[in-house]
């Protein structure tokens, strides 16, 4: 998560939907005051390694407020509400059936691992974060729900929006972790179609995600 004092930005990282990435991309242009969440170790190296603001101003008072994954609510709670609402708030979602596919193999990286069917029908892959992080209320709270799938145009898109100083090429964060590349549509089977479709009903309904 990154809040831009400076260029007036809040990014709410969601799951599985390249935050990361985006992340470290968007920490080259941040400033002092700005705050930006730790990621992972590894990928905190790769932030180092490029020369990028590594993580800051996430702890107030020795108390860590902001972190990785926090939702718009609690965002909004910490900033109060004239951050809130002059500046510019944005997100990404991805294709829910694509998203699962993603968070089972992330979730298990190496083998043994149970089947993405049985995986799906646990009711586990409900849990990756989306919808609950950008909305409050059930209403979304942000300016942009961005594409996954439009990644390029999207950035290109907030960069003009925000009078953004030339952004980095996003670096591939994680992608390491699927090591089945097929299409989501050879991988789920029809049960597995329409549990996903139950399980993130509200995306659907929003962005008109289909199979």
């Amino acid at each position: 998560m990154i809040i831009s004092h400076q260029h007036k930005f809040i990014f709410i990282k969601t799951k599985k939907t390249a935050g990361t990435s985006i992340e470290i991309a968007l920490s080259k242009i941040c400033g002092d005051a700005d705050i930006i969440t730790p990621i992972s170790p590894e990928d905190e190296n790769t932030r180092m390694a490029l020369g990028y603001r590594s993580p800051q101003n996430y702890i107030i008072n020795g108390t860590q407020l902001f972190y990785n994954h926090i939702p718009a609510r609690d965002v909004r709670a910490l900033v109060g509400s004239e951050v809130w609402d002059s500046y510019f708030k944005f997100c990404f979602e991805r294709n829910p059936w694509d998203k699962v596919i993603s968070w089972y193999f992330w979730e298990y990286q190496t083998e043994p691992r149970p089947s993405i069917s049985e995986f799906i029908q646990s009711g586990h892959a409900g849990l990756v974060g989306g919808f609950d992080l950008y909305t409050i209320n059930g209403e979304i709270a942000v300016n942009r729900v961005c594409l996954y799938e439009n990644m390029d145009r999207e950035m290109v898109r907030i960069q003009n929006q925000l009078n953004l100083p030339d952004l980095p090429a996003l670096p591939r964060a994680k992608s390491r972790f699927r090591s089945d590349k097929r299409h989501y549509r050879e991988l789920l089977g029809a049960e597995d179609k329409i549990a996903i479709e139950k399980l993130f009903a509200r995306e659907i309904d929003h962005f008109g995600f289909v199979f």
